[in-house]
């Protein structure tokens, strides 16, 4: 396991999605796992921690969701880039071992049942709140965090050190075709 895995409240959680980064989510059920690009991933409420994502309905990780009730966002890197373009370009449906074709990694947290992607920046651990309106009319859906981690080279004391880590550990911006931005630099207010 990775040795700067470590623990972020869940009530600072939003945090760790707050400026906006495309992410990762994950999901499995009866055995089938599944890891796909989102950038529509938003804060939701602090107490309890609450997020929402959007999930079209085409997406096998939103099958796997709508089974288990649970899935993981991930804050991926920019030397993720390739392997979040293909995740998000890529379906299970079409391509059974996108998985394997995509070099993706995961890892378990014991008591948690669910695929987390190696090397990201961050992970999300939430349990659907199904509402079955929203998911069919809007594809959106509503996660309560459970519990949240951060890699602690980038996420330290609540907040993220972009200024201070390497390039390489930047959140991706998806734009759209093969375009992303990564994070820039801090600007601070009075």
């Amino acid at each position: 396991m990775n040795p700067y895995f470590t623990s972020v409240e869940p009530e600072k959680a939003y945090r760790l999605i707050n400026h906006g980064p495309a992410t990762l989510v994950s999901a499995s059920h009866d055995g089938i796992e599944n890891v796909m690009a989102a950038s529509w991933v938003c804060g939701l409420d602090f107490t309890p921690a609450k997020l929402t994502v959007v999930l079209d309905k085409s997406a096998y990780t939103r099958q796997l969701i709508e089974k288990s009730n649970k899935f993981i966002i991930q804050v991926p890197n920019a030397k993720q880039a390739e392997m979040v373009h293909y995740l998000g370009t890529h379906s299970k449906a079409n391509e059974q071992d996108k998985l394997s074709h995509s070099d993706v990694e995961c890892f378990y947290v014991e008591g948690i049942d669910q695929p987390f992607v190696s090397g990201c920046s961050a992970w999300l651990y939430c349990e659907l709140i199904p509402l079955e309106a929203n998911q069919r009319d809007h594809d959106l859906f509503i996660g309560e965090v459970k519990a949240a981690w951060a890699d602690s080279r980038i996420f330290q004391d609540g907040h993220w050190l972009f200024e201070s880590a390497g390039d390489e550990w930047r959140s991706l911006h998806y734009i759209a075709g093969k375009h992303f931005y990564k994070i820039g630099e801090v600007l601070d207010v009075e």
